[in-house]
């Protein structure tokens, strides 16, 4: 990793090289998903079948789990991760219950009552990938904000491996977060048949979840069709550290993010050139008993960077115009700063809370915003999986008072039928 110092470009430069890698998706990948999304809406489980078959080399002799038989999968892992992943599933609950939201109604002296209603969504499509990105994790922060939010049926889909059978540890850790069926299918094809419904997948509301380049386009492809949960790009962390900071710490947190992805990102913003150059060392000494080493050299050389900053206000503002995935404040007063962040996915304070607590264990949610989206998204959460309506009742007398007001502003729209739909109630 090179070491630059904030000069007011290089950082800014930085920023451009970052939105370069996340930039359109390729054509031929668009046409590709394209065709099978126009496939499975004409021709159904036909289409699911054969393009499983052509991508996977096969169907599986069972393509649906029920809810009951997920129940036996929790004695086929390891008692430690099962216990694991049972307390964190614990801790994510906690964090995101405290998000719920109520319905609400209001009454006035004059008759008047108006509110809103909440309620989750009838029916949510979770797509969780199989083989070496088979992530259990990410099933528990994707159900387990839908089942507080009262979603009505959670359907999961994940590809089989090759011998036709799913990752155990991802339908342990489904049954432990309350999905209600698994499909055993994947790629472009589960999505689209999630977004429209087949004989055998049923037709969901919303569609969350990682994938691979034809599982993101077919998902973005397909907003409108159905509700998505955001169009994730590479994995990004960012650390801001002062001269406290452990560079042991510091390079493991970098690398933990660089081995996602050769386009994943992990930048260092630091005060003190010493910690730069130590950190350097770290990650040279630590980076050779790391088995994911290859990829994370690629995402070091090309997407990753330490930048001397002359003093942590210098470093927070760059950070809020980055607007990273994962921002870490490896500084001595972290919750001093926790004001002043206003563009991150989650924030990390402290040294003894590294990304990966996050991840994994602590409770708030890890599919996060990225690619600077942070400016303006927000973490998934049980909000993403509700609707609400509003609701008005006016009294004759009420309607009266308001009438006149409500009739001039139909007109100067132009809107003619509108300010009639008034008039014909007191003419």
């Amino acid at each position: 990793m090179k070491i630059t110092k904030a000069n007011g470009k290089v950082e800014y430069a930085l920023i451009n090289s970052l939105k370069k890698r996340a930039g359109e998706t390729d054509q031929k990948i668009v046409d590709i998903v394209t065709t099978i999304i126009k496939e499975v809406k004409e021709n159904g489980d036909d289409a699911v079948r054969e393009y499983t078959v052509r991508f996977d080399g096969g169907v599986p002799k069972k393509t649906v789990i029920e809810k009951e038989e997920l129940q036996s999968y929790l004695d086929m892992v390891d008692d430690d991760f099962l216990t694991a992943i049972t307390n964190a599933k614990n801790n994510i609950y906690d964090f995101h219950l405290r998000q719920a939201q109520q319905s609400w109604m209001t009454t006035q002296d004059n008759g008047v009552i108006m509110g809103q209603r909440v309620r989750g969504l009838h029916k949510v499509g979770i797509y969780v990938p199989g083989g070496t990105a088979a992530y259990p994790s990410s099933v528990l922060m994707n159900a387990i904000p839908a089942k507080i939010a009262g979603v009505g049926e959670i359907i999961m889909v994940t590809p089989p491996g090759r011998d036709g059978n799913p990752n155990p540890n991802i339908m342990a850790a489904a049954a432990v977060a309350g999905v209600d069926r698994v499909f055993l299918v994947g790629g472009a094809q589960a999505v689209a048949a999630l977004a429209y419904g087949t004989e055998k997948i049923p037709k969901v509301d919303k569609i969350v979840g990682p994938g691979n380049i034809f599982v993101a386009t077919a998902k973005k492809l397909l907003y409108g069709v159905v509700d998505i949960d955001m169009v994730a790009g590479p994995s990004e962390i960012l650390i801001v550290a002062d001269k406290t900071a452990d560079p042991s710490f510091l390079a493991a947190d970098l690398m933990s993010q660089a081995e996602h992805d050769k386009l994943a990102s992990a930048i260092l913003l630091s005060t003190s050139t010493d910690l730069a150059k130590a950190t350097v060392k770290e990650i040279e000494k630590q980076i050779k008993y790391l088995e994911r080493m290859e990829i994370i050299e690629q995402s070091l050389d090309n997407y990753c960077e330490i930048i001397v900053c002359e003093d942590l206000d210098q470093a927070i503002d760059f950070a809020n115009e980055l607007a990273p995935e994962h921002l870490e404040l490896c500084v001595s007063e972290p919750l001093k700063y926790i004001g002043r962040v206003d563009n991150a996915g989650s924030v990390f304070l402290g040294n003894w809370s590294p990304e990966p607590l996050g991840d994994y264990y602590a409770g708030p949610n890890h599919v996060l915003p990225t690619s600077g989206t942070a400016r303006f998204f927000s973490p998934l959460s049980v909000d993403s999986f509700i609707k609400k309506s509003s609701f008005i009742y006016y009294t004759p007398q009420e309607l009266r008072k308001a009438k006149d007001d409500i009739i001039k502003l139909a007109e100067t729209e132009g809107l003619t039928a509108h300010a009639n739909s008034i008039k014909v109630r007191f003419d």
